[in-house]
């Protein structure tokens, strides 16, 4: 596996070649700090894309390296703020598979192929504590870039780079910059070497993609589009985190599922149905796959919870060895179904579809009109549909039909609380509103939930421990701890939902 770091850099326009009074000034950012000269480097590489784009278009770069203490392959996916995620591998004379693969959701399977080479002669300077620990590189880099999309032409210039030092704090650079503008050096006007170099040598007339879709400025269409994007761009960022595990990656990205699918179902109005209700189905499925891997991630956390906050003397047998040995056997099932879901080419499909609805949501003539009016009969219409279950869930006895009757009416809450992070824009605090109060019966629901599915998995164990002729006390122990805890929720519940329905919606939503 690739070697991965967390890169968080700033990039400068070039100070002017005669002054050089910002090294100096540089210096007094930290009382002990020292500039260290550390020579030149020259530096080659060439960076691969699908010919449309696709990795720049998503503020992903991969390139192969020669030159400098990093050569090989790297790969830098986008974090927040100012930080990359760079992965790298070894050289190699193909793009490493591993490479592939965490492209894929931005590739969605499109051939890869060298469209720039940028060549730089680097200057490197260290800015170090009294200790001689490094806080920063200061990088002066002069690049030329070559296109190699056939047409295209080639850019000179110069810019300065400042990185932050593996584990340093990021408030340095706020420090390092106020100190750059005081003396006259600005941002680089393009966020990227690639990016300034794909600008500046692309042939005449190139375009790297169809013209998008635009809604109608201040529209519904408008509001649902931005969404719809923001939910394709989470869940493309998030398959690399998936495939490499990253913890709480398989949550969000099912949470982005869902997301999409609430927004399609519930703004159909400005949306084209034979177009989105497919792909609702589509995302359903990718969802599920996804669930796997995360609820048994907290399920066994329930379980394991539960376990460690007995007593000794109450924790009869090989509880927590047969615990490990059943979450293991789970988690390993669920994480290859999460994975073989993601090399699968209903998947690929899946992405190639979500690309085409970020790029051309299927607006219907209705997405042109105001927002306000359409997104509140959207959360009238959610709001009256989880009205229905809700009842329906109250009115009957504790048991198996109440708990199926529930978990159904806590969906009914997920996607209203969707929904209203949808029109939040356009509705302002009545949607906001709503969403703390909606987000308030879903707690409770999903925890009477979470304890149903608890119940039967100690059951098993329990049934699996007899099988062994081990005591089946802890087991049942627990069991009957879930079943207080389902009892309390349902206790709780009614004046939650009582909080969460008393308001006039329709009036409050005008």
């Amino acid at each position: 596996m690739g070697q991965s770091t967390r890169e968080i850099e700033r990039k400068y326009a070039a100070p002017a070649a005669d002054d050089m009074s910002w090294l100096s000034a540089l210096a007094g950012v930290n009382s002990a700090a020292s500039l260290i000269d550390r020579g030149i480097q020259d530096l080659d590489a060439v960076y691969y894309d699908t010919t449309d784009l696709r990795l720049a278009r998503s503020s992903a770069t991969l390139r192969h390296r020669t030159g400098g203490t990093d050569a090989g392959w790297h790969l830098k996916l986008p974090l927040a703020g100012d930080s990359r995620e760079e992965i790298r591998c070894p050289p190699a004379d193909e793009v490493p598979e591993e490479l592939r693969e965490l492209v894929l959701s931005r590739t969605r399977g499109a051939p890869l192929r060298p469209v720039v080479r940028i060549r730089t002669t680097r200057s490197v300077r260290e800015l170090a504590d009294a200790e001689g620990g490094v806080l920063a590189e200061i990088c002066m880099d002069t690049v030329r870039a070559d296109s190699l999309i056939e047409g295209g032409g080639h850019a000179v210039w110069t810019e300065m780079e400042v990185e932050l030092s593996e584990g340093g704090d990021p408030a340095l650079l706020d420090d390092v910059e106020k100190v750059l503008r005081e003396n006259g050096v600005d941002r680089a006007s393009a966020p990227s070497k690639l990016a300034r170099a794909l600008t500046e040598t692309a042939p005449a007339g190139y375009t790297d993609r169809e013209p998008r879709t635009e809604a109608v400025r201040g529209s519904a269409g408008e509001h649902v589009s931005r969404y719809l994007v923001a939910q394709v761009r989470a869940l493309v960022d998030l398959d690399p985190a998936v495939r490499r595990g990253t913890p709480d990656s398989v949550h969000r990205m099912r949470v982005a599922c869902r997301r999409l699918r609430a927004a399609l179902r519930v703004h159909r109005s400005v949306l084209d149905r034979e177009t989105v209700d497919p792909l609702r189905g589509e995302l359903r499925w990718l969802a599920g796959e996804l669930g796997a891997e995360r609820d048994h991630e907290v399920l066994a956390e329930r379980l394991d919870t539960g376990v460690r906050e007995l007593p000794d003397e109450l924790v009869l047998g090989p509880v927590a060895a047969r615990l490990r040995a059943w979450d293991v056997a789970g988690a390993d099932t669920a994480r290859h179904r999460t994975l073989d879901a993601l090399a699968s080419a209903r998947y690929l499909a899946l992405l190639e579809r979500l690309g085409e609805l970020s790029d051309r949501p299927p607006l219907r003539a209705k997405a042109a009109r105001k927002p306000k009016k359409m997104m509140a009969k959207a959360l009238v219409k959610e709001f009256e549909r989880l009205r229905q279950r809700m009842d329906r869930a109250l009115a009957l006895p504790a048991g198996p039909d109440r708990d199926a009757a529930l978990h159904q009416a806590r969906k009914a809450a997920k996607r209203l609380r969707y929904a209203a992070e949808t029109a939040g824009p356009a509705l302002g605090k009545p949607a906001r509103r709503l969403g703390r109060r909606v987000k308030a019966v879903q707690k409770v629901c999903g925890d009477h939930h979470d304890s149903a599915v608890a119940r039967d998995a100690l059951r098993r164990l329990a049934v699996a421990a007899h099988a062994a002729g081990e005591p089946g006390f802890t087991w049942g122990l627990l069991h009957g701890q879930e079943r207080a805890t389902a009892h309390a929720r349902e206790q709780e519940l009614p004046e939650i939902w009582r909080r969460a329905s008393k308001a006039r919606l329709r009036k409050a939503l005008r």
